[in-house]
């Protein structure tokens, strides 16, 4: 399988936040899984308008969890540009054309993404109790902080 991650999944990745466990098994277990330079753009304004507080070394985690950037291609902003008004957010427009155009799936937990035609994997959040994530014990989809660090 080949997966596309939105903004907000990679940095629940990365973040060591629980979602969606089927949708952790597929990224884990994916022959490829993509992340789109659209995302590290997205990611950088935030942490630049102090919206979005994140670690500065993102191409060196992206390298160790083995995933791959997806460049952004002229004909990638063209389809872009070309979709239905569906989704007001430029990132996400952009990874939707990329999706598209490059037969990925994406994992996501946006909407309105699922409103274009294109594959999508759904990934909620899972909520954990606030006494679980104090002592370390299993979280809502039954894995462990032990068991999500080794993913």
């Amino acid at each position: 399988m080949r997966l596309l991650l939105d903004t907000r999944v990679l940095l629940w990745w990365f973040g060591d936040v629980a979602f969606d466990r089927s949708a952790m098994d597929a990224i884990a277990e994916a022959t490829e899984v993509y992340v789109s330079t659209a995302s590290a753009w997205e990611i950088s304004l935030k942490r630049a308008l102090r919206k979005l507080e994140v670690p500065d070394d993102l191409e060196d985690e992206l390298e160790a969890a083995a995933f791959t950037p997806l460049k952004i291609k002229i004909a990638d902003g063209l389809a872009a540009g070309a979709l239905p008004p569906l989704h007001g957010d430029p990132f996400d427009r952009m990874i939707v054309a990329q999706a598209q155009r490059e037969r990925l799936m994406i994992v996501t937990h946006d909407a309105q993404i699922h409103q274009y035609d294109v594959a999508t994997l759904d990934a909620q959040r899972v909520t954990v109790a606030a006494s679980d994530q104090a002592d370390g014990s299993s979280q809502a989809d039954g894995s462990s902080q032990a068991d999500r660090s080794e993913e």
